[in-house]
């Protein structure tokens, strides 16, 4: 059994899991089974992806992050004390099984977390499904319609798998998964992935930040974005950056978006949007948008 929380996701646990694996005398004919959350399923298939250079796997997500996001895409990794998942593998799970019974266990705070992706593959890629959100988004966190819950798990597995079939090791537009995530990775990483935030959490704030971006550089229209700001408010999504940073720490934070996985020196690809429906790859510099925006957010009373 594999601790809960991201402060497990790490090469340690993926020691014993090999060492496990090898003390049993596992093969390349046998299977590792994935059940759990998102963590879960990116331990075990990093370790699955290595061991002896790869064995087989499935995914059985059991929360709504995974089942939307985590367990489709093949990617798989673990954090160490720079960053969130900078080491790791692109291996795909033989198949994934998802059954929404087991959501109805979970507390509310985790469907929020599952929902911030469900979200995300809106506002990237289908402005439709942006509004059939705003409809049914409460009975969704809330689980009081399994109709509704099942074709918002439908339609993100579907969108991720359009992108990923399109670029699976991310060389262009995968990258668009990545809204919300420059952000929100940091703020995990700078929390030392406490409870006090979780990763749909962190999602939730960093794409709140990127549609404010957004409209600064004048990319988003300020009508789209009252929308989106109307269902954060309607559903009670937390989005703000001040809650979890403070200007004291701000140089320690740059510190750990600098050193993200999608960068590239100073140079990044932060993911904006150009409308609802519709994400856009804006090549920056950190100086000349994130950073500048975080700092006037943290100075606001």
């Amino acid at each position: 059994m594999i601790p809960a929380g991201e402060k497990n996701k790490n090469l340690l646990t993926i020691n014993t899991i090999l060492q496990f694996l090898t003390k049993n005398n596992f093969d390349r004919n046998d299977t590792v089974v994935a059940l759990g959350g998102g963590v879960v399923g990116d331990i075990v298939g990093f370790a699955a992806s290595i061991f002896k250079r790869g064995i087989n796997f499935v995914q059985v997500p059991t929360t709504l992050l995974a089942q939307v996001d985590s367990s489709v895409g093949g990617k798989t990794g673990v954090n160490n004390n720079y960053g969130k998942n900078l080491i790791g593998t692109f291996y795909h799970p033989k198949f994934v099984l998802i059954d929404i019974k087991v959501l109805f266990t979970l507390p509310k705070r985790e469907m929020i977390s599952g929902f911030a992706e469900v979200l995300k593959y809106s506002l990237i890629m289908n402005r439709k499904f942006f509004f059939w959100l705003c409809n049914y988004g409460n009975e969704i966190i809330s689980r009081v319609n399994n109709q509704a819950l099942l074709k918002a798990i439908e339609i993100s597995c579907k969108s991720k798998s359009i992108i990923v079939g399109k670029d699976e090791k991310e060389i262009g537009l995968r990258a668009i998964l990545n809204f919300g995530h420059t952000l929100g990775h940091a703020l995990e990483s700078h929390l030392k992935y406490s409870s006090k935030l979780n990763h749909g959490e962190a999602v939730i704030v960093g794409m709140m930040a990127a549609c404010k971006v957004s409209v600064k550089h004048g990319f988003l229209k300020k009508n789209d974005f009252s929308k989106i700001k109307n269902l954060y408010d309607k559903l009670g999504l937390e989005a703000d950056i001040k809650k979890y940073l403070n200007l004291s720490q701000i140089s320690n934070f740059i510190n750990i978006m600098k050193k993200d996985k999608k960068n590239s020196s100073n140079n990044i690809n932060l993911i904006l949007l150009a409308k609802i429906g519709k994400a856009l790859i804006y090549k920056t510099k950190l100086e000349k948008t994130l950073i500048p925006f975080i700092k006037k957010e943290l100075k606001n009373v």
